[in-house]
């Protein structure tokens, strides 16, 4: 139990466990993030606090979808270690883990597809495990370093994969002190620490697991398939709406090097167009687009 504690604060006290039960100690966070959302009918509702809510759910999910998924994943860009690190906090406020479990877990995903070693899939799974169980599970803890030896050079990134609690709770710190102060200097607000907690951590963050996971467990059931790829990846424009590009799931399964999962002008991938302008801004550099021979070797949508 003390080790299982302690494992919040640092994974690799943790030892390994295959076994694919809910590890309840790791649930309960989990567990909490979701019943905090329930202080909003004690702390209320304000512009202020829907405001920051909103922005934290929007820019975490960028951060999500391109720097966790496509740089870390699929390399799809380029850009300085300066930059690189900062991605990589950025995405570890999101509350999922670091950059090396989250890329390693996504190969994995990309090389076994849909195949009972898929571990979120669920069309060999149970629609609720490949959405949170395999996230709350003894095996899935940890992370299998083979997939991610491109990032293993960087001591910067094993101490967040480490550690990567921090950052979330210094995300709740900051947000408490800013609504205290906006309390005490725009009272006309109607704010506080505990109210930007709740919106600006809580109900955000449970909002977009949620919505980062479906692309797991709804991206593989519903939605339209315009290649023909192993798996059951699909596209669905809800779900790209939601995560700001990331619902393109069978363009990208059919071809996952690129930084552009909306491949054609009528699929919007927002993610992309802000990564654009990141390269116009010489932040990121050589943005993978989409081969043109890609682009037409598409099959009628099944």
């Amino acid at each position: 139990m003390f080790k299982s504690l302690l494992g919040l604060f640092d994974s690799q006290v943790m030892p390994v466990n295959e076994s694919t039960t809910i590890a309840w100690v790791r649930v309960i966070p989990f567990i909490l993030l979701h019943v905090g959302c329930l202080l909003v009918f004690w702390v209320g509702i304000s512009k202020t606090a829907i405001i920051t809510a909103l922005i934290l759910f929007w820019g975490r999910i960028f951060a999500i979808g391109a720097f966790y998924h496509r740089y870390f994943c699929h390399r799809a860009f380029q850009t300085n270690r300066l930059w690189q690190f900062i991605f990589a906090l950025l995405g570890a406020s999101a509350a999922q883990r670091g950059p090396l479990w989250w890329a390693a877990h996504h190969r994995q995903h990309h090389k076994v597809a849909d195949t009972p070693a898929d571990t979120h899939s669920p069309v060999t799974n149970k629609f609720w495990w490949s959405h949170i169980g395999w996230f709350l599970s003894h095996r899935h803890y940890h992370y299998n370093p083979e997939r991610v030896k491109d990032w293993l050079k960087f001591p910067e990134l094993h101490w967040l994969d480490r550690h990567v609690i921090i950052v979330p709770l210094t995300l709740m710190t900051v947000l408490y002190l800013l609504g205290e102060m906006l309390a005490s200097w725009q009272s006309s607000w109607h704010t506080s620490g505990l109210q930007l907690v709740v919106w600006g951590f809580f109900i955000s963050t449970v909002a977009l697991f949620h919505a980062t996971v479906s692309i797991n467990s709804v991206g593989h059931k519903y939605g339209q398939r315009r290649y023909s790829t192993r798996d059951q990846s699909r596209n669905n424009f809800w779900l790209a709406l939601l995560t700001l590009g990331e619902g393109w799931h069978n363009n990208h399964h059919y071809y996952p090097a690129t930084a552009r999962q909306g491949f054609f002008w009528w699929e919007i991938d927002i993610t992309y167009y802000c990564l654009k302008l990141m390269e116009k801004l010489h932040i990121v550099h050589y943005l993978r687009e989409v081969p043109e021979h890609v682009i037409n070797q598409h099959a009628s949508a099944k």
